[in-house]
C-alpha cells in the first residue's frame, strides 16, 4: 500500500507524468522556511544568487531537513521504492514584475544519468499561481522519451542552458501546477514542461528537489554525489554527502562549492562555459 499518496495518485503519475497538489506542511510551516530564506537574503543584501541556489540542502540545515521530510521521501518511495537518494535542488524564485521564465524543457537533458527514474519534488514556499508564473506541464510527454534539445542561453531563461526542446509544444494541452504554500507537486524527469514570467506584485518562491534510487548511475563523470535520504545504499555509484548540523558551517560550504563545480562541469558539457561562476544562475 502507497505511505502518501493514493493508488489513483500513483496511477497519475504513470499515465499523466505528474501528480498534485500534495500537502506536506502548513501554510504557517512554509511561511516559516520562506522566513529563513528571506532572512539570510536580508542578511546579503539581496535575492539568492549564484551557487547557493542549488543544492542549498548541502549548507542550510532547515533545508536538509526539508529533503528528508517524511511526506516528501515517503511520496517519492511510493514511486520509485525504499532506498533512495536526493540527487540534487534547486531554488526556483520569480521575482515580482520580473520577466524571468523556464522554456519548455524535459529535466533529464543534461543530467546525466543512465535511465529516467527520476522524480522532482516541487516544494511552495510561497503561493504558485497562474498569475505569477507557476510552472506547467504537458501531460503525457513522459513517455516519449528523451526529446532534442537546443540551448539559447537567453538571459532571462531560468535554465542553466537556455535549454528549450527542439519541437513544437502544442501549449493548449498545457495544465498548470498551481500550489499554496506548503503543498508540493512531483513530476517526472522527461515530462515536458516550464513556466511564464511573474508579472504579479507577489513574489513566488519554490524549492524543487530531485530524487533518484539508489541504482541509478552517473554516465558523464567518474564521480558524483547524492544525499543519502532513506534505506540503504547497495550499489556505491554515488559518493555520500553529509548533512549539516548547522547553517553554513565553514567545511560545508566548501564542500558544497566543490560539488557545485563538479556538477556544472555536467551541466554544461560540450559547451565554452566552465562554470556556475561564468555563467548566469537559475
Amino acid at each position: 500500500m502507497p505511505k502518501v499518496l493514493t493508488s489513483a495518485q500513483v496511477e497519475q503519475f504513470r499515465r499523466d507524468g505528474y501528480v498534485h497538489p500534495i500537502r506536506l506542511m502548513s501554510e504557517a510551516q512554509a511561511g516559516e522556511l520562506r522566513a529563513r530564506l528571506e532572512a539570510y537574503e536580508a542578511s546579503t543584501g539581496g535575492p539568492l544568487q549564484g551557487d547557493l541556489r542549488h543544492k542549498a540542502h548541502l549548507v542550510f540545515a532547515w533545508l536538509a531537513d526539508l529533503v528528508h521530510h517524511d511526506v516528501v521521501v515517503s511520496a517519492v518511495e511510493d514511486l520509485y521504492g525504499p532506498d533512495l537518494f536526493c540527487w540534487s535542488s534547486t531554488f526556483f524564485i520569480k521575482e515580482p514584475r520580473n520577466p524571468s521564465f523556464v522554456s519548455w524543457h524535459q529535466d533529464s537533458t543534461y543530467w546525466g544519468l543512465n535511465r529516467a527514474d527520476v522524480v522532482t519534488a516541487w516544494i511552495a514556499l510561497s503561493p504558485s499561481t497562474k498569475a505569477n508564473g507557476a510552472m506547467e506541464v504537458i501531460p503525457g510527454t513522459h513517455t516519449l522519451d528523451q526529446i532534442p534539445h537546443r540551448d539559447t542561453f537567453a538571459k532571462d531563461n531560468m535554465l542553466t542552458r537556455g535549454q528549450e526542446v527542439a519541437v513544437e509544444v502544442d501549449a493548449s494541452k498545457a495544465v498548470t501546477i498551481e500550489l499554496q504554500p506548503g503543498e508540493m507537486s512531483l513530476h517526472h524527469v522527461l515530462l515536458v514542461h516550464g513556466s511564464a514570467p511573474n508579472p504579479s506584485p507577489v513574489r513566488r518562491v519554490g524549492f524543487a528537489a530531485r530524487y533518484i534510487p539508489t541504482s541509478v548511475r552517473q554516465l558523464a563523470a567518474e564521480r558524483d554525489s547524492a544525499t543519502l535520504v532513506r534505506g540503504r545504499d547497495a550499489y556505491g555509484h554515488f559518493e555520500h554527502e553529509p548533512r549539516p548540523a548547522r547553517d553554513l558551517d565553514p567545511a560545508c560550504l566548501a564542500l558544497h562549492r566543490e560539488i557545485t563545480a563538479r556538477n556544472a562541469r555536467i551541466l554544461y558539457r560540450g559547451t565554452a562555459v566552465p562554470d556556475f561562476n561564468a555563467a548566469r544562475r537559475g
